[in-house]
């Protein structure tokens, strides 16, 4: 597939052409999504819990997203890739987070990153993209402050909840972010951001006014048993795997597996 460029982004969202995202943490995976025509991987932090286990995005390192980052690149050398900032490797220190995202770039082949937060990062991203880093900004529900949030809720629901949420926007495009993921907020607030902004938005959970949208990719897949409301179930691949595994370990008990076809003489 042919790289989808930063302008390729901003013309889209001129022509009203929606744009695709997914997340991605392997390299078989990622190869799977650009053979499908996704427009963009996102490695995401939620890596944690869909791949590793834990229970929320706040444990997962920053050599964890580079070594997941790195993978996803070889499985689709030509996708356009984004390296989700992890919790705490940006919020320290302006210097940290400049050192973070280069390692983000230099070391994984990634186009961009992405991090959360409002108008309270936008001089961060400034400091980023003024220093060739590409940024996709994220606000809305932000996953990495589920512990001062007290879980994850719908953003914006107030009428001054959601003009912070269009100021804060409107900042983060004024600092240079070529995107914004728009997280679980009302569907009539993602459009008249989107509507305000020049710069194009990915909603999740934020209904079909946005730019595009973005999803978790073991949601789409169907392997956990639970399905968040923003996603929709195109495949059942978790029961698959189990019926495929439970299949193997019948046969082997019982001696069918391996026969003479799956055997060397």
């Amino acid at each position: 597939m042919k790289k989808t460029t930063l302008s390729a982004f901003a013309r889209r969202k001129r022509e009203g052409e929606r744009i695709v995202m997914v997340t991605a943490y392997d390299a078989p995976t990622a190869a799977a999504a650009a053979d499908a025509g996704i427009d963009i991987l996102l490695v995401g932090d939620s890596l944690g819990p869909t791949v590793l286990g834990y229970p929320n995005t706040l444990p997962v390192t920053m050599e964890q997203m580079l070594s997941h980052a790195a993978a996803v690149r070889r499985g689709a050398p030509d996708a356009f890739v984004i390296f989700d900032m992890p919790f705490m490797s940006y919020q320290e220190s302006r210097e940290k987070a400049l050192r973070n995202a280069g390692r983000a770039l230099k070391e994984t082949g990634c186009d961009a990153v992405k991090l959360e937060g409002g108008a309270e990062q936008a001089a961060l991203v400034a400091a980023l993209v003024g220093s060739g880093i590409p940024v996709m900004a994220h606000t809305g529900l932000l996953p990495q402050h589920v512990q001062a949030m007290g879980g994850y809720h719908i953003q914006g629901r107030t009428p001054e909840a959601a003009e912070q949420l269009l100021a804060g926007a409107r900042d983060l495009e004024q600092a240079g972010a070529f995107s914004l993921v728009l997280e679980c907020i009302p569907a009539e607030l993602g459009a008249r951001i989107t509507e305000a902004l020049r710069i194009p938005t990915i909603g999740i959970g934020s209904g079909a006014g946005c730019s595009g949208q973005v999803q978790v990719m073991n949601d789409l897949l169907g392997i956990f048993e639970a399905t968040p409301k923003h996603a929709r179930r195109y495949a059942e691949v978790g029961r698959i795997m189990r019926e495929a595994l439970s299949a193997y370990a019948s046969e082997v008990r019982s001696g069918v597996f391996p026969d003479e076809a799956h055997s060397f003489h």
